[in-house]
Formats: structure tokens, sequence, C-alpha cells
């Protein structure tokens, strides 16, 4: 067992069609991987990283700013694998 950790991070949707079907995909997926509850915020909202429904209920448009949180005994990982999906632009072009 572990001690519960709580990590949180800015992140910045950079891809150009913003967070589109595919890269609300490939967040959750990534974020099912993780035993950490994991949430996105905007604008005062928090919402599971582990919906694809919910990620695409943010409809977030390219430049907007986010917050990824986990809390578990795997969150230090879950924020820096989700965040780096963001970093580079789910794969899409540069």
């Amino acid at each position: 067992m572990c001690d519960a950790v709580v990590q949180e991070k800015a992140i910045s949707v950079q891809n150009e069609f913003g967070l589109h079907a595919r890269p609300a995909a490939q967040i959750a997926q990534e974020a099912q991987k993780f035993s950490s509850v994991i949430h996105i915020g905007m604008q005062g909202r928090e919402i599971d990283a582990k919906s694809i429904l919910d990620i695409l209920s943010l409809a977030a448009p390219r430049g907007t700013d986010l917050s990824l949180k986990a809390e578990g005994c795997d969150a230090y990982e879950a924020v820096q694998r989700i965040a780096r999906l963001f970093e580079e632009r789910f794969g899409e072009g540069r």
C-alpha cells in the first residue's frame, strides 16, 4: 500500500483542432492505465479524464489552458504521461 499522492500540472491544448474525438480517446485510454483518480479542469469545471465523453464535453479549442490533476499511488506518472500527449500535440502536425 502506498500513501496517496496528489499531482497537478498546467497544460495547454496546442493541436490545431483542439480536443476532438481522437485526442479525447488518447487521453482516456492513457488515463485508464492508472489506478489514480484523474481530472482535467477548465474554467472552474473538472471532468473525469478516463471518460471520452467528459473530455469531449469540454469542447476545448487550440490555445485553451487546462489543469491536470491526479490523486493516487501512481499520480506522478499519470500526470507526466498525459501531459506528454498534450506536449506532443497528440501526434498531429506541428
